[in-house]
């Protein structure tokens, strides 16, 4: 019997960023689908985009699979969560093979992943400008890391019959088996702008194309029968039961770390070079998060459509769960938040295409900790869902969409008044624009005293994060990791009360804490510390 840490699996990986890991993965996993296979999509890293391609690709909610963000023992269990009742699992990983969090060894890389999964890699490579030399740089690939199982390629951009003979002679002397060539053929629409591809949710017709297409020069160009072969080989995951929203918040937190001290720390100003590191951890002087007031009175949303990934989650209407998110409520209408016990309080999420970036574990453990989890779309919705009790607001591209979200002046007020009551608010980085009080000159909620705008510098990476005020999300000391990525800046970079002290690339403070807000550039994964989630829900129930 084929368990979901059993299930057949490949990880689809290649030596560098740009090899064509996105084509073929997607396009493995519509193929298979297409064979009437249940296919689990899985990103390694902390990417959103990728995992609305292979959603759309499968029919199955894409997840990510990053052991920096939540530890690599979480990685089996969040894998073998997604893969309940799948025949196949498809991975698809981050960057070059053995490219991981910088500093950090293996860490969070392809090659780390795949040894947790024990599962045989695909190396994509791009034969584009080489012939023998292939050999060489597969078999230095194969041979760095004994534990990492590379069980054959797939060459990308082979230009004629003759490069492709020279291609398969140079392997076939290597060991190294080819289970397919694609051909150098003119791109798939997949449109690129400052952060990578254009989310599915921006493009949905195009995308279905675009995946239909990859589909089809996988099918023709790649042997599947042997693929499939290769991933039934692949041995038991390690790591327990599959991981699971409800048991997941019966576990105890750890202990609150030391808080970084604020002294010397100017939240608008880098250290100068050479700078002395701040004075050791202590708890700062800061202002308390106030007692929230009541939440009578909250308006009624409309009906807008689930942003991808979270197609289940109720959005006013009754749609279907889809596979992959059982257990999300999906019921009617609810009523006006009391607090009477087991009354369960509406927690608005931003979706549609401005706010694309969600992992869907942060849902589910929403709806496991008693919330009635509703989508709203800030670009439609002149309102917040009927009853809501709390709102949560992730990233996405409101850089890309800030004349529309400024126009809702409804729903800024709506959002606006919420804050204003006290009402738990958790918002990540585009969150975090859309709370300010403008972004590139355009009103937004307003909040937050801060404004935003675009810039050059792409700040990306990831952070070891300590929470330095008590807030709707942790306890000052609580300890997450967490992942940046954009193209803007807010000033000021902190407020009184800041959410989250960094320790690197420099020490800093960052965030807002304000009342029931936290509000951060910081992107982070709630299955690496659940009780984000169950202290997020009591405090709509009891706010």
């Amino acid at each position: 019997m084929v368990t979901s840490s059993s299930v057949p699996r490949l990880v689809v990986a290649a030596p560098s960023s740009g090899s064509g890991k996105t084509t073929v993965a997607t396009g493995l996993m519509a193929a298979f689908a297409a064979r009437g296979l249940a296919v689990s999509p899985h990103k390694v890293g902390p990417d959103y985009i990728d995992p609305g391609y292979h959603a759309l690709a499968t029919g199955r909610v894409g997840r990510n699979l990053d052991a920096y963000l939540c530890g690599p023992e979480l990685v089996g269990p969040l894998f073998a969560h997604g893969a309940r009742g799948c025949d196949l699992a498809v991975v698809e990983g981050v960057m070059g093979l053995y490219d991981g969090a910088a500093g950090e060894g293996e860490l969070a890389s392809t090659a780390h992943v795949a040894k947790l999964l024990r599962a045989p890699v695909v190396l994509v490579v791009d034969a584009s400008s080489q012939s023998r030399s292939v050999a060489a740089l597969v078999h230095g690939f194969a041979s760095w890391d004994p534990e990492v199982r590379v069980g054959g390629v797939i060459l990308n951009k082979v230009g004629s019959d003759r490069h492709e003979e020279l291609l398969r002679e140079a392997l076939d002397s290597a060991g190294v088996p080819v289970f397919g060539v694609l051909r150098r053929v003119a791109r798939v629409d997949t449109p690129s702008r400052h952060l990578g591809l254009v989310p599915v949710a921006e493009r949905r017709g195009a995308a279905v194309d675009a995946v239909a297409a990859m589909a089809a020069q996988v099918s023709d160009g790649c042997d599947l029968e042997a693929l499939m072969g290769l991933a039934r080989g692949a041995g038991e995951v390690p790591g327990g039961a599959a991981w699971d929203a409800g048991a997941a918040l019966v576990s105890s937190p750890p202990p609150p770390l030391p808080v970084p001290s604020l002294q010397g720390v100017d939240p608008l100003r880098p250290p100068a070079s050479g700078a002395a590191a701040p004075a050791p951890p202590l708890r700062p002087e800061r202002p308390r998060p106030q007692t929230p007031d009541g939440l009578e009175g909250v308006r009624t949303g409309s009906r807008p459509q689930a942003p991808d990934g979270l197609e289940g989650v109720r959005t006013g209407s009754r749609p279907q769960t889809p596979d992959g998110l059982e257990g999300v409520r999906t019921g009617s209408r609810p009523q006006a938040p009391d607090r009477l016990e087991g009354v369960r309080p509406v927690v608005a999420v931003a979706g549609g295409a401005a706010f694309t970036f969600s992992y869907a574990e942060h849902a589910e453990l929403l709806a496991a900790a008693g919330a009635e989890v509703v989508v709203f779309d800030p670009l439609r919705d002149e309102e917040l869902p009927d009853g809501t009790c709390g709102l949560v607001i992730g990233g996405g591209f409101p850089e890309v969409y800030g004349a529309e979200l400024s126009a809702n002046e409804a729903l800024r007020k709506d959002v606006a008044a919420l804050a204003e009551r006290g009402a738990p608010v958790a918002a990540e980085c585009a969150g975090l624009l859309y709370l300010g009080r403008e972004l590139d000159g355009l009103a937004m909620c307003g909040v937050l005293d801060v404004t935003a705008r675009m810039s050059e510098r792409l700040t990306l990476g990831y952070r070891d994060a300590v929470a330095v005020s008590d807030s709707v999300l942790a306890v000052a000391g609580t300890r997450m990791r967490g992942h940046e990525f954009h193209r803007t800046v807010v000033e000021p970079g902190a407020g009184a009360a800041p959410a989250w002290g960094v320790r690197a690339p420099r020490p800093r403070v960052e965030g807002f804490v304000q009342r029931g807000v936290h509000a951060s550039y910081l992107h982070t994964h709630w299955a690496s510390e659940p009780g984000v989630a169950r202290r997020f829900v009591e405090r709509c129930r009891t706010s």
